[in-house]
């Protein structure tokens, strides 16, 4: 079991794009059961790898209730969002102490390389699909706190600061 650092914000790797990954290897792999292996500590739903500064677009999403059910992805693309929404309470550990309720589609089909190396093809709802779209928007270089207004942002990051 390996649990990795979190960078913290604003580390310059929190706002750039992931690289893509071309093969499933044992590196890949490894770094997968990093994040699970880390999400696990926090507790999570999900980790994107660049949070641990791993630059490549690998995901892992788990809003099982048992848990240890964990859907890796490299190189997760979204087909298909549903217009309803869904309201969830956001955070992340790059930026600890703070959070906030972000709007997101409540279901969605994701295109993706699995641990076979095949491509695959899944639909999430609920948790599942805020925690797969809050991973996309890490690898994407993007923060959840990204999707509030000007002033709210502001005032969630000066509020974790305070707490640092």
């Amino acid at each position: 079991m390996t649990v990795r650092k979190c960078i913290p914000w604003p580390d310059k790797r929190l706002r750039t794009s992931s690289a893509k990954v071309d093969e499933i290897t044992d590196e890949v792999r490894q770094v997968w059961q990093d994040l699970i292996d880390t999400m696990e500590a926090m507790p999570g739903v999900g980790m994107g790898a660049n949070q641990i500064g791993v630059m490549l677009r690998l995901v892992v999403v788990d809003a099982s209730e048992e848990r240890g059910k964990a859907v890796r992805m490299a190189n997760p693309e979204i087909l298909h969002r549903s217009i309803e929404p869904r309201q969830h309470e956001e955070a992340s550990p790059n930026l600890p102490g703070v959070s906030a309720v972000i709007s997101r589609p409540r279901a969605l089909t994701v295109k993706y390389m699995d641990e076979t190396g095949a491509e695959a093809q899944k639909d999430f709802v609920g948790l599942w699909a805020t925690s797969v779209q809050h991973q996309i928007d890490h690898i994407n270089g993007k923060m959840y706190f990204d999707h509030l207004s000007r002033t709210k942002r502001e005032m969630l990051i000066k509020k974790a600061r305070k707490l640092q």
